[in-house]
C-alpha cells in the first residue's frame, strides 16, 4: 500500500506536474458536463466541427497579436453559424454541411499555419501540450471553466429539455434559438480552454466519452452528470500518471484511458442485460 502511495504521488512533487493534474481535472470536468448535454443532443459531429474549425482563428490571432483563445473562439462560432445557416437555406443534410465547413477551415488553418513564420510547434496545438502549461494559461482555463459551468448551472433544466425534446421546449416558449447558440458557444468555449491539454484533435473524446460512459451506465440525468465527472477526473488523474511513467503524451494517455473504460462500460451493461434476461 505505501508502495502504491509513493508511486502515486510521487509524480505530483514537480511543478510541472501540479500544473498538468490540475489543467486535466478543470479541463475534464468542464468537458464531462458538457458532453452529457451533447449525448443527449446527438451533437458529436458538431463538437468534432468546432474543434477542428478553431485552427484557422488560433493561427489569425498569433500573427495580429491577440490571445489566441479569442482567435479560436471566434472561429469555432463562425463555424457553428455558417452550419446552421447553409443547412438552412439548401437542401443538404446537416452532417454533410459540418463535414464540408469543418474539413474545409481545418485544411485553410494548416495553409496558414504554414505560410506564418512562428516558433509554435503544430504538435502543440493538435495534441495539446500539458506539461508546458504556464500558471496565466491555467487561471485562462480556469476562468472560463467558471463562466461555462455557471451558464450551465443556471440553464441547465432548459438545456436539458431543449436538447431531450426541442419541438416540446418549443411549444411551451422556450428561447430555442438562444439555447442552440448558447450551447454552441458553450461548446466553442470547452474547446477553448481544452486546447492546452487536449489539442484540437483528440479534444472530442473528452467532449464525449464521460458523457456516453454515464449514458450507458445511469437513469437519469443528474446521476448521469455526476458520474460523467467522476470518470473524467479518474480518467485525468490515472492518465496523467501512465504519461508521466512511460514518458509519453499525456493528452492521448488520458484519451486511451476513457476509452478503455468505455469498454468497460459496455460490457458491464452486456453483463446485467444477460442476468436480467436469466432471472426472468
Amino acid at each position: 500500500m505505501q508502495k502504491l502511495y509513493q508511486l502515486c504521488s510521487e509524480p505530483f512533487s514537480y511543478p510541472f506536474m501540479q500544473n498538468a493534474i490540475i489543467a486535466a481535472i478543470i479541463t475534464g470536468v468542464i468537458c464531462a458536463v458538457l458532453s452529457c448535454y451533447l449525448v443527449l443532443k446527438g451533437w458529436s459531429l458538431m463538437g468534432d466541427a468546432i474543434s477542428h474549425s478553431v485552427l484557422p482563428g488560433i493561427v489569425i490571432a498569433f500573427s495580429l497579436g491577440i490571445p489566441l483563445a479569442i482567435g479560436a473562439f471566434i472561429s469555432g462560432i463562425f463555424c457553428a453559424v455558417a452550419t446552421g445557416y447553409i443547412k438552412e437555406h439548401s437542401r443538404v443534410k446537416e452532417d454533410t454541411v459540418m463535414g464540408i465547413v469543418f474539413s474545409g477551415m481545418f485544411a485553410f488553418g494548416l495553409v496558414l499555419f504554414a505560410y506564418i513564420d512562428t516558433n509554435q510547434h503544430l504538435s502543440h496545438i493538435l495534441f495539446g501540450d500539458m506539461l508546458g502549461i504556464t500558471d496565466s494559461e491555467l487561471k485562462q482555463m480556469f476562468l472560463i471553466a467558471c463562466i461555462t459551468l455557471t451558464c450551465i448551472l443556471v440553464k441547465r433544466k432548459d438545456l436539458m429539455l431543449y436538447c431531450f425534446d426541442p419541438q416540446h421546449a418549443k411549444i411551451i416558449y422556450l428561447p430555442v434559438k438562444l439555447l442552440h447558440y448558447g450551447l454552441l458557444s458553450l461548446l466553442a468555449l470547452t474547446i477553448v480552454a481544452s486546447l492546452q491539454v487536449i489539442g484540437v484533435i483528440l479534444v472530442i473524446a473528452m467532449l464525449i466519452a464521460p458523457g456516453m460512459i454515464a449514458f450507458i451506465l445511469c437513469r437519469s440525468f443528474t446521476t448521469m452528470l455526476i458520474a460523467a465527472t467522476l470518470v473524467a477526473i479518474f480518467a485525468c488523474m490515472i492518465g496523467t500518471l501512465i504519461s508521466f511513467y512511460i514518458d509519453g503524451a499525456t493528452g492521448p494517455c488520458i484519451v486511451i484511458t476513457q476509452a478503455i473504460l468505455f469498454i468497460i462500460a459496455v460490457l458491464y451493461n452486456k453483463l446485467q442485460v444477460l442476468l436480467n434476461r436469466k432471472q426472468i
